[in-house]
C-alpha cells in the first residue's frame, strides 16, 4: 500500500495571472504557501477475487470493472493517463471540506499521480509531478484551472512562482528571518465560511474577461513583488494586510462570481 499526504494552499497575490491564457502572452507570478491541512490518498493492488476490478472510496463508493466506468473525473483521467490495468483500491480523505477554495482538487490529482508512480516503483520529481497534474486537469479533464495549485501541492512551502510565456515556470522559496516569519504568522487568521463552490465554474467569466482586464492583472502581478518586499523589510505587517485588501478588490473586478454579498460581509 502507498499512502501520500499532499498539502492544500493559501494564495496571497497574483491569482489569475497563473492561467495560460494570460501568462503565455504576459508572464505571471503568484505568492502562495502550502498549509498544514492535507489530502490523504492511499492506493493498493486489489486482488482479483472480487466481482469488480477497482474500488474507489471517497465521498462515494465506486466498484467498477473498467476505467471508463469510473464516475470521478479526476480518478478516471489519472487512471487513463497512467494506463492502469491491474485492479486498484483507492481511499481519499481530506482535513477540510471539498470546494473550500484552497486548491484541494489539484492536491488530490497531485497525490494520486504520486501514489500511482510510487506503486509502480517510479521516482518522479516535483517539477514533473506539477506538469503531469496540470496536464491532467487542464487537458484531460478540461477544467478551468490555473497552474499554481498543482505546483504548490507538489512542492509545498512558501513560494513565489513565476510563469513564463513559453509555458515554463520557476519557483523561488520565500526566505524570511525567523523573527519576521513569526511576526507574519501572528498576523494570519483563516476562517471557514461554510461557502462551497466549484472553482472551475466560478472562473469561466474571469477567463472570458481576461483580455479586457489587462490593467488589473498587471497590477496583481506587481503585487507579488510588493508583498515579498514588505515581508523582507522592517515595514509594519499592516502594510501586507493593506496590500491584500487592494489585491482582493482587483481580484473581484475580474468576475462577478468571484465574490458575493455573503463573502463580502465576512471580509
Amino acid at each position: 500500500m502507498v499512502i501520500v499526504q499532499t498539502p492544500v494552499r493559501i494564495s496571497f497575490f497574483g491569482g489569475g495571472t497563473d492561467y495560460p491564457v494570460w501568462f503565455k502572452e504576459n508572464g505571471g507570478a503568484v505568492l502562495a504557501t502550502a498549509i498544514d491541512k492535507y489530502i490523504y490518498t492511499s492506493v493498493r493492488p486489489l486482488p482479483a477475487f472480487h466481482e469488480h476490478r477497482h474500488r474507489l472510496i471517497y465521498s462515494k463508493i465506486e466498484d467498477v470493472c473498467e476505467v471508463d466506468q469510473i464516475q470521478h473525473p479526476a480518478v478516471r483521467e489519472v487512471f487513463r493517463y497512467m494506463e492502469v490495468k491491474d485492479g486498484i483500491e483507492l481511499h481519499h480523505d481530506c482535513d477540510l471540506p471539498a470546494r473550500s477554495g484552497l486548491g484541494s482538487s489539484s492536491s488530490f490529482v497531485v497525490g494520486l499521480l504520486h501514489a500511482l508512480h510510487s506503486m509502480n516503483g517510479e521516482a518522479i520529481d516535483k517539477k514533473m509531478l506539477s506538469r503531469e497534474s496540470i496536464h491532467v486537469e487542464q487537458d484531460l479533464i478540461g477544467e478551468n484551472v490555473g497552474c499554481q495549485d498543482q505546483i504548490m501541492a507538489a512542492y509545498g512551502g512558501f513560494n513565489c512562482v513565476h510563469f513564463h510565456q513559453d509555458g515554463s515556470f520557476r519557483l523561488d522559496p520565500v526566505i524570511m528571518r525567523p523573527d519576521r516569519r513569526n511576526e507574519f504568522h501572528s498576523h494570519l487568521m483563516l476562517f471557514y465560511t461554510g461557502i462551497r463552490r466549484i472553482a472551475s465554474e466560478v472562473v469561466v467569466e474571469q477567463l472570458q474577461n481576461t483580455p479586457k482586464k489587462a490593467t488589473e492583472l498587471q497590477a496583481m502581478h506587481q503585487m507579488v513583488r510588493e508583498g515579498i518586499n514588505i515581508l523582507g523589510s522592517a515595514a509594519p505587517m499592516s502594510e501586507f494586510g493593506k496590500l491584500l485588501h487592494e489585491g482582493w478588490q482587483a481580484k473581484k473586478s475580474l468576475s462577478t462570481k468571484i465574490s458575493n454579498p455573503e463573502i463580502d460581509a465576512i471580509y
